[in-house]
């Protein structure tokens, strides 16, 4: 099939039935189907919060479930959430200028020692993909990095990844110093990568272990909603 049968296959689509070909793009990891598919909706007047929420974040979410349940897989997965980020490029100015909420801010980074970043980028595609804004500070940080840039971007979540048993410890290094800043109870911390288990996530006083993408996603939403909801009630 040629790429003008593609095209005017998609433009035929009623909204309805376009949003589902999109869920279908996404998963196939069809970027420029996905960017095609954005554009189209931008011109039948919808919202691009509209958009995110239901053609891209409701698509991912289908994604998630399925690499939660092992039916895909890690380069299945990278390939929708580049798909996604296809459409993300064309819809971010338009949020910026529209000033549409975003779920929270999480900034991730893999910590001091370790230059593994594929867990690290999947969590990041994947909050990103949910509707959070995620500033990722790439591989190799140290303490100073993760609570500067929580400071700087004002963040809900601060992220950390570790593929080796000798970087695990520093992740403890950079709660630590949290805790005796005062400002521990600012942010929630999930902690992630092959190494790691919940046990070693509560020793270190991490909010939660995460392990994998999907499951960072669900505890991000779930802890974020509650400290919405603490704070309401205070």
């Amino acid at each position: 099939m040629s790429d003008e049968e593609d095209d005017l296959i998609l433009s035929d689509l009623n909204d309805e039935e376009l949003v589902e070909q999109m869920f279908d793009d996404l998963y196939d990891g069809l970027k420029e189907e996905i960017e095609e598919g954005v554009n189209i909706l931008l011109e039948r007047g919808w919202e691009p919060y509209r958009i995110l929420t239901e053609a891209l974040v409701g698509g991912m979410t289908v994604v998630g479930k399925d690499f939660r349940d092992g039916i895909l897989f890690v380069p299945e997965v990278l390939l929708a959430a580049n798909a996604m980020k296809g459409g993300m490029a064309i819809l971010k100015p338009l949020l910026a200028e529209t000033g549409a909420p975003t779920i929270g801010k999480m900034v991730i980074g893999t910590v001091k020692g370790d230059i593994h970043d594929i867990g690290k980028n999947l969590v990041s595609m994947m909050m990103e993909g949910a509707g959070f804004e995620v500033v990722d500070l790439g591989i190799n940080n140290p303490v100073e990095t993760y609570i500067e840039a929580a400071a700087a971007e004002n963040a809900d979540i601060v992220g950390m990844s570790a593929l080796l048993t000798t970087t695990m410890p520093y992740m403890k290094v950079v709660i630590d110093q949290m805790v005796e800043q005062g400002i521990r109870d600012d942010y929630i911390v999930l902690v992630g990568g092959a190494p790691l288990n919940e046990e070693f996530g509560k020793a270190i006083g991490a909010d939660a272990y995460c392990r994998d993408a999907a499951v960072a996603v669900e505890m991000a939403k779930d802890l974020i909603a509650r400290r919405h909801n603490q704070r309401a009630a205070g």
